[in-house]
């Protein structure tokens, strides 16, 4: 799958789309191969406050459960619903459809913490190598 160029990616497999003051965020195309089958996604609700790598929410899947970290810091101002009843939007389409939250961002600079497409593909390949 191939990774959208205008996202900003961290190591702990988030992605960030950002639209003006606000970051969507998702799990990336890794994360989903990586837990397998999706079982259940806990999520925060609107207004709540998240720090950067703060968790946002837990994620789990037939394998393990995982703790969802927030890539940039600020308050949830969406949450998408459409995951409680259909996890596979997430599995199908993890950079559109299967976003998770979308936060007003209280410190923009977060974003220079994070990846690019090509640095996060050179990541994703250096761990798939150990």
């Amino acid at each position: 799958m191939s990774r959208p160029d205008d996202l900003r990616y961290s190591k702990s497999h988030e992605w960030v789309r950002v639209k003006g003051d606000e970051a969507e965020v998702g799990i990336t195309d890794f994360a989903v191969d990586q837990l397998g089958d999706l079982a259940f996604v806990d999520l925060p609700k609107e207004g709540a406050q998240v720090e950067l790598g703060g968790s946002f929410g837990e994620i789990e899947s037939t394998k393990t459960v995982s703790d969802l970290y927030a890539p940039v810091g600020g308050e949830i101002v969406a949450v998408n619903r459409q995951l409680e009843d259909n996890l596979q939007l997430i599995s199908d389409s993890p950079f559109t459809t299967g976003w998770m939250i979308r936060l007003r961002m209280n410190q923009p600079g977060d974003l220079e913490t994070l990846m690019s497409a090509e640095q996060y593909a050179a990541n994703v390949k250096s761990e798939e190598d150990h």
